[in-house]
């Protein structure tokens, strides 16, 4: 059970590991091809001109210090200067007479001299005025000036550059890129969340083999458990173990069905005949587990003798424990089975359980087997209560007919369990004593004569409601509200209401 719990929780952790790194590979995936869709219409779409003429970075002005002006220069004498020799290529300019009038730079440019924010050429010697503040130009020769016109022009107006596209052509490239856009979005959002969370069961079992992990279903362990189980070479305790593996996979009902088609049940009946009582225990304990609340396995476990062979086990001279799982199972056939019920009883079935009860000093079993006649008579009074209603299915008329084949509380009343069953009223477990008393109103249709003459019973009740008074008094002074004595009270007068 440790390792099939183990790789239950190795399966579970695969599958997350398998969804969330396939949800990131395919959002990398869609993430690249996002980015070369949208490179592909900038390269489509962007202007020829802007391709040949980038935008040139600004350089780092060099200033030379102590350089000795030339004789062109037009400052005056006295005046201190330094000369800068600068590359500006492209630099805009803050004077707005520059930008609009190209005569005056021209003219400028003739004189030798710059204005303040006026951008200078290429290898244009400047000298600054230190008192004027005055910038003055030494051009090599008139081809330089010309150069540094056109520079000019090019670094002002980078924006004065005439469109290749007409505003319809624009509209249609922006229409498209939308619709591409779109395209894009709808190839990578998934179209089931939910089955965007979780993988195919064939594509993890191809991954869990790969990684030498491959996940047995439940049929294909159980199929596995009884070919070990059969096996001559598996030890008694690999078989103990076995056993316990396939009681935790039989609790659901799909597999304990299963295990009968697969011939599993025949194992197990042939295990509850081995010499060895820990493999009967745990044989019994599979079976009743398979048999819990599904009417399937019990036709099945009838129509396969199960029921005379857990009553030999509980006839013969067998361990406590082995009664104790035998009990379980023949409670597990017997609950909301009719048939079984009835074959139960005419197989002395209530005979062997009163042997028991009698045998059983400690109040273990007769708990158990008080228990199982309890419900067995609830089940019988709620069934003829409802009776044969237009309402219900043809399933509910066929058990009220069966049901009313099992004559229980005669077969009660005539194997003397009116007298054992008032005797587990002498044991000190809380518990013991709740489940005699619901037994006891449970058979009082039958029983009361013999009650009535009962005076150990009378007595008993009497005792065991002082005493139970006495405790909700104590719980009432504590500040406690009265809970399971208070019930138990109340199961003393019920009793004692229907004895006078």
């Amino acid at each position: 059970m440790k390792s099939l719990s183990e790789s239950q929780r190795a399966l579970e952790l695969e599958r997350k590991l398998f969804s969330s790194e396939r949800l990131l590979k395919q959002v990398q995936s869609d993430k690249i091809k996002l980015q070369l869709r949208v490179e592909e219409l900038q390269h489509k779409y962007e202007p020829k001109d802007a391709k040949k003429n980038p935008i040139q970075k600004r350089k780092k002005e060099k200033l030379p210090v102590d350089i000795t002006p030339s004789e062109d220069t037009t400052i005056d004498k006295g005046q201190h200067g330094v000369a800068v020799e600068m590359d500006v290529t492209n630099t805009k300019t803050e004077d707005p007479v520059a930008h609009t009038s190209p005569t005056a730079e021209a003219v400028n440019a003739t004189q030798g001299v710059c204005s303040g924010g006026q951008c200078v050429c290429v290898s244009v010697h400047v000298i600054l005025g230190e008192r004027t503040g005055e910038r003055n130009e030494h051009r090599a020769d008139s081809s330089s000036s010309d150069a540094c016109k056109e520079e000019g022009r090019a670094g002002r107006f980078p924006h004065e550059v005439e469109s290749s596209f007409s505003p319809e052509e624009l509209k249609q490239a922006m229409k498209k890129i939308k619709e591409d856009m779109n395209s894009v979005s709808k190839d990578t959002e998934p179209q089931d969340p939910v089955a965007s969370r979780y993988r195919p069961l064939e594509e993890l079992k191809r991954d869990m083999a790969q990684l030498d992990l491959l996940v047995e279903t439940d049929v294909q362990i159980m199929r596995r458990l009884l070919d070990q189980l059969n096996s001559s070479n598996s030890t008694t305790e690999q078989k103990l173990s076995i056993l316990l593996e396939l009681e935790y996979l039989v609790h659901q009902v799909d597999n304990a069905q299963t295990l009968c088609s697969m011939g599993g049940l025949q194992n197990i009946l042939q295990g509850l005949n081995s010499s060895d009582f820990r493999i009967q225990e745990r044989c019994a304990f599979v079976l009743g587990s398979a048999l819990s609340s599904n009417p399937v396995v019990q036709v099945k476990a009838a129509e396969s003798g199960a029921l005379q062979t857990l009553l030999t086990m509980l006839a013969t001279t067998q361990p406590l424990q082995v009664k104790k799982k035998v009990l379980f199972a023949v409670a597990s056939l017997l609950r909301h089975f009719p048939y079984a019920q009835r074959h139960f009883l005419s197989h002395g079935g209530l005979q062997v359980l009163s042997e028991l009860f009698r045998a059983d000093r400690g109040g273990v079993l007769r708990t158990r087997i008080v228990t199982m006649l309890y419900d067995m008579i609830s089940e019988k009074e709620l069934i003829s209560q409802a009776g044969l209603d237009p309402a219900l299915d043809a399933s509910h008329e066929e058990r009220v007919r069966q049901y009313s084949k099992v004559s229980l509380q005669e077969e009660l009343l005539e194997k003397g369990w009116c007298s054992l069953v008032p005797q587990l009223l002498e044991s000190t477990e809380h518990d013991y004593r709740e489940k005699a008393l619901q037994a006891l109103l449970a058979m009082a249709p039958v029983c009361l004569d013999q009650y009535r003459s009962d005076s150990t019973l009378l007595g008993s009740l009497l005792y065991l409601r002082d005493q139970y008074q006495e405790m909700v008094q104590s719980e009432m002074i504590l500040g406690e509200e009265s809970g399971y004595f208070a019930e138990i009270i109340e199961l003393i007068d019920a009793l004692q209401v229907k004895m006078k």
